[in-house]
């Protein structure tokens, strides 16, 4: 079972022993020459469909092969010159072992197949979604430097009408380093503008429901999408997570490529699924209701469950938006960081239904490959982080042109190498802080970088003419590291 061909040498069967001997060896030289040499490399392959249906159908074939062994193996050793009572002992311990050596090839093909449906019920193709570019597979981020992706926290609970985005953060990644800038945006940040040339852009002049001064926040403005497809184009559930990409797009003066949405209640299963998550609570966080009730999450470096992580992201007992922004972040820090591939490969059933449950997204499934390897590169950059909250932005007035400003200084100091970091007295490892280039702004409030080199430089999208309102502070805000923040 072990050492396949060591019972035919046993027997006498040399030539057959050192057959089998010889496939073994060569099966383990080629696993140790994949594992090692060519899947560092290359770790999106193995999220291709065509890899994974290969790989069910390679551990069915290896489960037959092994059980085809095992009692050849035993056929070979005469099992017919034993005494009745050893036949029957010898036979039923030779069928435990052709079910023990089954059954690991059986788990292998359960969850290579449990991971191809979730890929492709969460992933859809590009060509189901017409408002995606195509995947190329020789350039599949189409000649860019930098990908954004917006990450959405829906709180979609069974007692209420369609979603209300009270989590929306921008990742905006540097592909060739893997350094990412996490962009906050606060969800009563009002009277959003949209692309001049796009229906909402028409619809809204002057900002979201300019007219109401205590309406328009950002947080409606996905369920606004989905309830007016006369205003918004396309199909059920891709109005509104458009219309959300181009206000959250026009604020930052960035083009957000992608979204993924998770369900916050959801969110809880993830992380039992990983075995919950710690993290440093600076304070008390009570929970429940409006008092606080349910229960307090005690200040300290604490593991939480998936239910105290969820109201931790959540709770504004005691506090507000912002600091729940702020504890926000931090969740999907040590979310990033914690779930490592060991965790994840160990809980991947459990993470793999409750995500197919609990994810909505527009990235297609022809991406996942290189994505994966992007994914992998994240982990292990400098990732660092900027709210546009109070005292630096206000949420009621907001200065379009700051929060662009800012936007362009955070990315232009998160593609800077480690050793130029340093010179410029910034934190290279793991985070970024300190001095901050010089910038100008342009009368549409796009942030124009001064003195610095193309390759510094992010691309901004154009957009027409602004009068952007001014509100008076400081323009000093700095994209800090997580590590800084939330104490991992």
């Amino acid at each position: 079972m072990i050492l396949p061909g060591a019972a035919h040498l046993r027997a006498g069967h040399r030539r057959t022993g050192y057959a089998l001997l010889g496939v073994f060896a060569a099966l383990l030289v080629t696993a140790a020459v994949v594992g090692l040499v060519v899947l560092p490399g290359n770790v999106g392959f193995l999220t291709r469909d065509s890899t994974l249906t290969s790989a069910v159908v390679l551990a069915g074939a290896g489960a037959l092969v092994w059980f085809l062994l095992v009692l050849s193996s035993y056929v070979s050793l005469r099992p017919r010159g034993l005494s009745g009572q050893g036949q029957i002992v010898s036979g039923v311990a030779i069928g435990l072992l052709c079910v023990a050596v089954m059954s690991p090839f059986a788990l292998a093909a359960s969850t290579v197949l449990t991971a191809k449906n979730t890929a492709n019920a969460i992933f859809q193709s590009s060509n189901d979604n017409p408002t995606v570019a195509p995947v190329r597979h020789d350039d599949p981020w189409n000649g860019r430097d930098r990908v954004n992706f917006l990450l959405v926290g829906g709180d979609g609970a069974g007692n209420r009408e369609g979603i209300r985005t009270d989590s929306m953060t921008v990742a905006s990644v540097h592909i060739p380093t893997g350094n990412t800038v996490m962009f906050s945006l606060p969800r009563n940040l009002q009277h959003v503008r949209f692309s001049p040339e796009s229906t909402l852009g028409r619809q809204f002049p002057n900002g979201f429901m300019r007219e109401l001064p205590n309406g328009g926040l950002l947080n409606e403005v996905w369920q606004y999408g989905e309830e007016h497809p006369e205003v918004v184009e396309g199909k059920d559930g891709q109005r509104g997570p458009r219309a959300l990409m181009d206000a959250i797009g026009h604020t930052l003066n960035l083009k957000i490529d992608y979204y993924a949405l998770v369900n916050m209640f959801g969110f809880a299963h993830l992380v039992d699924a990983i075995g919950g998550l710690k993290i440093r609570v600076d304070k008390d966080v009570p929970w429940g209701g409006l008092y606080g009730t349910a229960g307090t999450i005690r200040a300290g470096y604490r593991t939480l469950s998936g239910e105290e992580a969820l109201w931790y992201g959540r709770s504004r007992v005691g506090s507000d938006d912002f600091s729940r922004m702020s504890r926000q972040r931090c969740v999907i820090g040590a979310f990033a960081q914690q779930a490592t591939p060991s965790v994840v490969l160990t809980n991947f059933v459990k993470i793999a239904n409750v995500a197919k449950k609990m994810a909505k997204t527009d990235i297609p499934r022809e991406l996942l490959d290189p994505l994966t390897e992007l994914a992998l590169k994240v982990k292990n950059a400098r990732i660092t982080s900027l709210q546009f909250v109070p005292p630096e932005f206000y949420s009621g007035s907001p200065d379009w042109r700051k929060i662009r400003t800012a936007t362009v200084r955070a990315l232009r100091q998160s593609e800077r190498p480690a050793r130029r970091a340093q010179a410029a007295g910034v934190t290279a490892s793991p985070g970024v802080s300190g001095a901050t280039p010089s910038a100008t702004t342009g009368g549409d409030g796009t942030a124009t970088p001064s003195a610095t080199s193309s390759a510094e430089q992010p691309t901004p999208r154009r957009t027409a003419p602004q009068t952007p309102h001014e509100t008076p502070t400081q323009n000093g805000a700095t994209a800090k590291s997580l590590s800084e923040i939330c104490g991992f």
